[in-house]
């Protein structure tokens, strides 16, 4: 379930006409809806609370790291989930207590390695031996020791993208499941490392509970078999990779996902991680393009939007399905035709959609791209010299930019000469 809706005609967000906000701020923009956001964390939240599972939610930031995203998550009690300084800071920076940041990823560098221990973070999840070792080295000069979880790969075939899996013994992810206990021992040895659980993460987009249950099993008998080792396991951080509807999915609910969990580790005494990133904030969002051209073609009718493959690079990158509907609401029984909806920027990559069937539409006129909220404005970069386009939340029938658009000349600024150019 979603905020956005139409309204006599027009679709809103929430109590606010995206037609206005357009006006307002020019287009392409993303749209978050407050309403959204809040509803699927409680679902989530509820769904693990009512399955008797003492669980801490870290959103994960990489799905969308703007602040106003993740403090109105923080507010509702959420932590973070961070794979980089920037990240983390930013987190920081939102209100997310030390205590509830969970920092992942296979390529931490020393210094962000010494801030994340400097800060007193909830735990680090290591993903390698060198980095066991370089970490043991900097906690250990400051005198302290810095809870960590091994994040292990199952070797668990989670069924989705080849680009989103993460949980095959052929990913760079993780330690590789059979030299987990080795490890362990070695971490539980080191100087300036408490070993306080296990982590792991198959992948994103997951739309069946099979790969989350085998997983599972995997993670509890490598908990027994750590304990018999001597070490003390009390926290299990399980990642996230819930799926969200972008087309004809039907991704188990919450509740369901709860119940998997419960059924294989509710018994171990342990707290439970969870890091749930799209699920959050997909259909939280939409990003919304205005009609430059509709062009006839020979063989298909091509219509260009001001959005491109830099603002929204999934369909480029994944060839992932976005919902395309308009923002004036078609009528009833309305004529449809078969249209490429392309972008502006120069290669045939930037296309979100081939002979999608929608309503007959004119230059000026605006669209929306459906489940915008979770690796669309994060993705997004300055190709072709494309300014980053806004970011808006609404809340009841209030909206703010929460992005701005950056000119041209704060592009520029950010880029010199060299001396040896003549002004």
């Amino acid at each position: 379930m979603n905020h956005f809706q139409y309204v006599n005609g027009a679709l809103f967000a929430e109590d606010v006409a995206i037609a206005a906000i357009a006006e307002r701020v020019g287009t392409p923009f993303y749209c978050y809806s407050t309403a959204t956001l809040t509803r699927h964390y409680t679902v989530f939240r509820d769904a693990l609370a009512a399955a008797g599972l003492d669980a801490t939610v870290c959103f994960a930031c990489k799905a969308n790291p703007n602040m106003a995203v993740i403090r109105t998550l923080a507010e509702l009690g959420a932590g973070a989930d961070v794979v980089s300084e920037g990240e983390m800071r930013q987190a920081l920076a939102a209100g997310v207590p030390p205590g509830r940041i969970v920092f992942s990823g296979v390529g931490k560098t020393r210094h962000e390695l010494e801030l994340a221990v400097a800060k007193g973070i909830l735990q680090i999840n290591v993903e390698s031996e060198p980095e066991l070792e370089l970490l043991s080295e900097i906690a250990a000069a400051r005198g302290i020791r810095m809870p960590i979880s091994l994040r292990v790969n199952p070797d668990v075939d989670a069924g989705t993208h080849a680009k989103i899996t993460t949980g095959k013994k052929e990913n760079k992810f993780g330690i590789e499941w059979t030299r987990a206990r080795e490890v362990y021992a070695r971490a539980n040895a080191l100087p300036g490392i408490d070993v306080v659980g296990v982590a792991c993460h198959i992948g994103s987009q997951l739309t069946e509970l099979e790969p989350f249950r085998d997983a599972f099993i995997r993670v509890r008998d490598l908990v027994a078999m750590l304990r018999a080792d001597g070490v003390n396991i009390r926290r299990l951080d399980l990642g996230g990779g819930l799926g969200v509807p972008y087309d004809q999915e039907i991704p188990p609910e919450p509740k369901a996902y709860a119940e998997v969990i419960r059924a294989t580790l509710g018994d171990l005494g342990c707290r439970i991680i969870v890091e749930p990133g799209r699920l959050l904030v997909g259909n939280a969002g939409i990003l919304v393009s205005r009609i430059i051209y509709v062009k006839e073609g020979s063989t298909r009718t091509f219509v260009i939007v001001d959005a491109a493959m830099n603002d929204l690079m999934r369909p480029a990158l994944y060839e992932a399905h976005h919902a395309i509907f308009p923002v004036t609401e078609p009528a009833a029984g309305a004529a449809r035709i078969e249209v490429d909806v392309v972008g502006p920027v120069c290669e045939t990559g930037d296309t979100f959609a081939k002979q999608r069937s929608l309503p007959p539409m004119r230059a000026g006129e605006l669209l929306a791209f459906g489940t915008a909220g979770a690796y669309g404005a994060a993705m997004s970069s300055t190709y072709n010299t494309r300014p980053l386009v806004p970011e808006v939340m609404v809340k009841g029938a209030e909206f703010a930019v929460v992005r701005d658009r950056p000119s041209y000349e704060e592009m520029r600024a950010l880029e010199s000469l060299p001396a040896w150019f003549k002004s």
